[in-house]
């Protein structure tokens, strides 16, 4: 403000310094007013120049402003105390109209200055004291009556400018901080928005647990760069799902499970170079884009990835183990567009865990057969029940003393068009699917029914298998009492087969579901005792009827199956559980299990698994 005001106090300084100077004759001081008129020329010229150059070179850089404040100052001083020379030698020689003459013009300078130098206080005060105080105070000494007057009048001007221009100043500082504060206000609201703007655009592109890009803005990442006409070239997808997570989160909680996650992405990203895509896609679920990629490349990457995330983890006091499955889909070669080639590399780690964990594949031709016939499998077993193409076969378990049935097992078959579906086939495919709650009802209920009847020939027990998933499901039980009640089997005769695998879920849930089952006389056995998750103390917590050795070991009775089978029949004679022994297919190891002390017997060797009217046959002729 200084500087840009300064033009037309230069120019007003210029205009009344020569008028002063020339507008009255005085011959004897014309050549001091002369001199006096070049020196003031020569310092409003300087002033000049150093305003050009502020106003040309400084004024847009990060100037000093207190140090061209001092410099303004200091010429606006030398300025003041020249005018102050003037007026008080004008003393010596002017009469009274010329000295009325000049303290007109140095007040209307002084009441000028007032506004041309608000900006700061200091100068402007220093100026117009300079030009009227000592300038009155010498009129007022002098004896002349009039002159004493104008220096009072002088005086009076110089309070009042000086008050004056005191407030402009405050005024002009007030104006200058309030616009400083507005601007900064407006900065931080700017740099605030900003901030917003940057949050709001992280919430919605950013996963918040792992840092990594969600779901939108991955596809969205490579509809841009990847799939865009202008970017034809290889890609690697990498479908990562870690293995034992769910246990992890499960058993010691959402927060230790949020903080393998961190880690996980952390771990990810270190990994991965900085032109790689990284995405949490879900749950436990992770992405890795390589950008330019082959086969190879991929398969290397993705186990140098299970390789990292392997590595033990740390959480609190907690020492984690995890792993990781890897499905990889490479485009243009498996898909063009972003959402199929997360498909194809999501099958390609089904597959790959169905298989073995920990393992990366690549997904194939093949594997696309497999995941189209497993959709159709799905499909069609939404309405296998409805369109009758489910039915129960029969096994028999054996007496191994009397060599007659104690019982039969119930094993479901699907009829799907012309094509008998194995149950290694489509049972997965139901409990994947969420399927099986539906099937094993239906299949309760048909059993109890169908094992009623047997009745009339038989005192015949039922055996029906049981997932963890029927289990683990709350009407459970009230399906059990539905089952038994509307076909009017005895709950003694119906035995609830449950594989081994349940002891890998939630024990304490389970095994108080088991004893619900005991509590209402209906029997319990254990299947394909010996190949997963038993232990001793869970077996002896369940207190089930009966244990069913695998058909693996029976198998191999006559080499490393032999010593199995026998501890097996020792621990559950310790525990009075009875014994039965799958996959039996020889007379020899029939005989052999007998002899060992096994109560019940199951295979080939005494019968196939028959249709009802097979069935029918069998018991007319026990």
């Amino acid at each position: 403000m200084l500087y840009e005001n300064s033009y037309s106090g230069l120019a007003i300084s210029l205009l009344a310094s020569t008028v002063m100077v020339f507008a009255f004759d005085d011959s004897p001081y014309n050549i001091i007013k002369t001199g006096w008129w070049l020196v003031m020329l020569l310092v409003l010229l300087a002033r000049l120049i150093d305003c050009l150059h502020w106003q040309k070179q400084i004024r847009h850089t990060d100037f000093d402003g207190d140090a061209y404040i001092k410099r303004f100052s200091i010429g606006s001083t030398f300025t003041a105390l020249l005018w102050c020379g003037y007026c008080l030698y004008s003393l010596q020689y002017a009469d009274t109209i010329e000295l009325a003459f000049i303290i007109i013009i140095v007040s209307g300078m002084a009441g000028g200055a007032a506004t041309i130098l608000a900006a700061h206080r200091i100068t402007s005060v220093i100026y117009c004291s300079l030009l009227l105080l000592p300038f009155s105070i010498g009129l007022m000494l002098s004896p002349v009556y009039h002159q004493f007057i104008i220096g009072v009048l002088g005086a009076a001007f110089a309070i009042a400018m000086f008050v004056a221009t005191k407030k402009a100043a405050e005024f002009n500082q007030m104006a200058i901080r309030l616009k400083n504060e507005n601007a900064i206000l407006v900065s931080h609201m700017e740099d605030e928005v900003e901030a917003r703007t940057k949050q709001i655009n992280e919430l919605s592109n950013i996963d918040p647990l792992s840092g990594l890009f969600n779901r939108k803005s991955f596809l969205a990442q490579l509809d841009n760069h990847v799939f865009s006409d202008s970017a034809i070239h290889s890609f690697a997808l990498l479908f990562i799902d870690l293995d034992g997570f769910k246990q992890i989160n499960d058993t010691l909680g959402h927060e230790v499970g949020d903080k393998v996650l961190k880690e996980t992405a952390s771990r990810l990203k270190a990994a991965c170079k900085d032109s790689y895509f990284l995405c949490r896609w879900g749950g436990d679920e992770f992405l890795v884009g390589m950008d330019n990629a082959d086969a190879r490349e991929a398969l290397t990457q993705a186990r140098r990835l299970i390789d990292e995330v392997s590595s033990e983890y740390y959480i609190g006091d907690n020492k984690l183990n995890l792993g990781a499955t890897i499905g990889i889909a490479l485009s243009p070669y498996h898909a063009t567009n972003p959402l199929k080639l997360i498909q194809l590399a999501d099958t390609a780690m089904y597959f790959q865990k169905k298989t073995a964990n920990g393992n990366a594949a690549l997904f194939t031709d093949e594997l696309g057969r497999q995941q189209a016939r497993e959709t159709y499998l799905k499909e069609a077993l939404v309405h296998a029940i409805e369109n009758n193409q489910i039915r129960l076969v029969y096994q028999p378990i054996i007496d191994s003393k009397t060599n007659q049935p104690e019982s039969m097992e119930a094993l479901m078959r699907w009829q799907l068009g012309n094509e008998n579906i194995s149950p290694a086939e489509f049972i997965p495919i139901a409990e994947q699917y969420g399927l099986i709650k539906q099937l094993g009802a239906w299949a309760l209920h048909q059993g109890c029914e169908e094992a009623r009847q047997w009745q009339i020939h038989a005192s015949l027990a039922l055996s029906v298998n049981a997932s963890v998933k029927q289990l683990q499901d709350d009407d459970f039980m009230q399906i059990i009492d539905s089952a038994l009640a509307s076909s009017g089997l005895a709950p003694e005769k119906l035995h609830i087969e449950v594989t081994e695998s349940v002891f890998a879920a939630d024990k304490e849930k389970l095994v108080e579901k088991i004893l619900a089952i005991k509590a209402r006389n209906v029997q319990v056995s254990i299947d394909d005792f010996g190949t997963e998750y038993s232990s001793l103390s869970v077996i002896q917590q369940l207190a089930a009827d009966t244990v069913k050795i695998d058909k693996t070991f029976v198998s191999s009775l006559a080499t490393s199956g032999y010593p199995i089978v026998k501890a097996v029949v020792n621990i559950a004679q310790a525990l009075d559980y009875k014994v039965v022994a799958e996959g039996v297919e020889t007379k020899e190891q029939a005989l052999k299990l007998a002899e060992m002390g096994v109560q019940y017997l199951q295979g080939f060797y005494f019968a196939r698994p028959m249709e009802t009217v097979q069935l029918d046959k069998y018991l007319r002729e026990l």
